[in-house]
């Protein structure tokens, strides 16, 4: 169950919506950003019917899966542009790190993530990372996490390639408290990147060893 109340009182986001459908939490994030709301806005579905991954790519959002879009001020981004790809990356490791607290089973030792956005289970793909910049420096964090939803419902061609929360642990998890530990971890890593990009970026490499190598990033100092 998704306590809003519990979120805005406890995390870092201002306002939050519920969709059980949308078109994309992201496409959402994007009329938000024009309405003025109040920021950080959290949007969540229960049903993407036309979720985006990067490029061209769709993020294919099976029944139980959890979809999220995050829009952010400019505050909460890094000044220099080159530095934009650590978003993306700091956002893969506050999944990685609420989904390890989550519970001790031992499989989520073998999280990691995939340079530059998807966080993979065991060589699968478990999560995507979407982050979209507009023109005011605002940025969208779109987030989909596979985890009540199962690969025998996703397009045949995905199967080898997914894994989700239920297929790898053979249980249901909690949508709540996941959206909740995930909004306080990713305020503590947005304040890492702005504060200390070095640890960050040390902390990627880490994750990045087992898929895809070691992160190229190299942090050259604050301005």
């Amino acid at each position: 169950m998704l306590d809003f109340d519990a979120i805005l009182a406890n995390t870092f986001v201002a306002s939050a919506e519920y969709h059980e459908m949308l078109d994309s939490t992201n496409n959402r994030a994007r009329q938000c950003a024009l309405e003025g709301v109040p920021l950080p806005r959290l949007i969540v579905t229960n049903r993407q019917t036309a979720g985006r991954g990067r490029g061209s790519n769709r993020w294919w959002t099976g029944p139980g899966s959890l979809a999220m879009s995050v829009l952010l001020p400019a505050n909460r981004i890094p000044k220099d542009p080159r530095q934009s790809v650590y978003v993306s990356l700091a956002v893969g490791v506050a999944v990685i790190d609420t989904l390890r607290g989550q519970a001790a089973d031992a499989l989520f030792q073998e999280l990691g993530l995939h340079w530059p956005n998807d966080v993979m289970l065991a060589g699968r793909k478990l999560a995507g990372i979407l982050i979209e910049a507009l023109p005011d420096r605002s940025h969208i964090v779109g987030i989909g996490i596979n985890t009540n939803n199962t690969v025998l419902d996703a397009p045949a061609e995905l199967r080898d390639r997914l894994t989700t929360l239920r297929d790898a642990t053979g249980r249901l998890w909690d949508h709540g408290e996941i959206l909740f530990e995930l909004m306080r971890r990713l305020e503590i890593e947005l304040d890492r990147l702005n504060d200390d990009p070095a640890r960050l970026v040390e902390r990627v490499n880490e994750l990045c060893g087992p898929y895809g190598g070691v992160a190229a990033v190299e942090h050259t100092g604050k301005e």
